[in-house]
């Protein structure tokens, strides 16, 4: 990934306005010499509100896994014979089958508690509430929140068990399930069909069946961007897709060995809001462009309207009754690629008329 860049340099955007003539360096005389010209001026409307920035980022396209980028590991409890293994690209849901061992499916149930216990009547545990809200949510009648294992429970579990082709115990083993944080994509597959199955051994590697945009920012952008802030991803074939950053990174990472400061980066993640969107791509380049809240309440005019002083700085034209159109000179602040538009500090008020450029 290459270094991050940010798309709102303030030289840039000045010299794009000057070459379409709205930032021009006039002496007094040579403004008084213009104004005579212009009897009736273009103006624009001096304004209060919300200036967004935008700061454009390589990304990959990937799936999510765990917070550290390591992926899930699918540990298998159960003794017997690898007779169905999944393949890498395939998707399991929560109370899917996952793999078999003796040809006895092995269920994919989704909670953040591993299974380390075979589950009975009256026993108690979150992982007792993870399994009681995997019956619920698979439309089994069970109390969703319930950390009891009560006769709710073994009635649905049972039935689960019936619809899953297991032997009707009502319990839950500890060979039966693998419990995951959430749906999952198999990346990796580090058992053997017709091998052996041991208590402990790994099944394959896994991540989240949810496709998301990873960008790295450098450390000083962590202010900037900030989480809900909305996304546009161009994927390879140039075709655009929609999201929203969901997260932003707080430990700063260094690439190399020298540790330098400069290089510092932070992790950012932007969910996509409408995953199907990339269905087929597993991972790819992408070139993000992120809109960030730069500044909530700020008087701004358009880029246009500035004018650069002889002596240094800037100035804005506004028009005043019975004819005046004074200089008046502004410091500059954040500028919004998107809407064209500068915040300024400086004698002016919302309302006011400022000269631009005629069209």
């Amino acid at each position: 990934m290459t270094r991050n860049r940010w798309t709102l340099a303030a030289a840039a955007v000045l010299v794009v306005a000057a070459a379409s003539g709205g930032v021009v360096a006039l002496s007094g005389r040579d403004r008084a010499s213009s104004a005579a010209r212009e009897s009736r001026p273009s103006t624009a409307t001096v304004e209060r509100g919300a200036l967004s920035a935008m700061v454009s980022l390589d990304g990959t396209l990937t799936h999510r896994a765990r917070a550290d980028g390591s992926p899930y590991l699918v540990v298998n409890q159960a003794r017997g014979t690898y007779t169905r293994l999944p393949g890498v690209g395939d998707e399991a849901g929560c109370g899917q089958v996952l793999y078999r061992v003796d040809d006895r499916p092995v269920l994919l149930l989704c909670g953040t508690v591993p299974a380390y216990r075979g589950l009975h009547m009256g026993d108690l545990g979150p992982d007792v509430r993870q399994l009681n809200q995997n019956l619920h949510a698979l439309g089994y009648d069970t109390e969703p929140d319930g950390a009891m294992f009560t006769a709710r429970t073994r009635q649905a579990l049972e039935q689960l068990q019936l619809d899953r082709g297991r032997d009707q115990t009502g319990e839950l083993a500890l060979d039966e399930a693998v419990f995951l944080p959430r749906p999952v994509r198999i990346t990796r597959v580090t058992a053997g069909l017709g091998g052996p199955a041991r208590s402990g051994a790994s099944v394959a590697e896994a991540t989240s069946d949810l496709p998301e945009v990873q960008v790295s920012l450098d450390a000083s952008q962590q202010g900037a961007v900030r989480r809900g802030e909305r996304a546009l991803i161009t994927l390879p074939g140039n075709r655009v897709v929609r999201g929203r950053v969901s997260s932003v990174g707080t430990v700063a990472r260094t690439s190399g060995q020298d540790h330098d400061a400069a290089d510092a980066t932070l992790s950012a993640v932007i969910s996509l809001d409408d995953p199907t969107q990339v269905r087929g791509l597993d991972s790819a380049p992408v070139q993000v462009e992120i809109t960030t809240t730069g500044v909530r309440d700020a008087l701004s005019v358009p880029v246009l309207a500035l004018v650069g002083k002889s002596g240094g700085g800037y100035a804005v034209e506004v028009v005043r009754g019975g004819g005046r159109r004074p200089l008046v000179a502004v410091r500059l602040g954040l500028f919004d690629t998107a809407s064209g538009r500068v915040q300024v500090e400086g004698a002016l008020h919302p309302g006011d008329a400022v000269v631009v450029p005629s069209s």
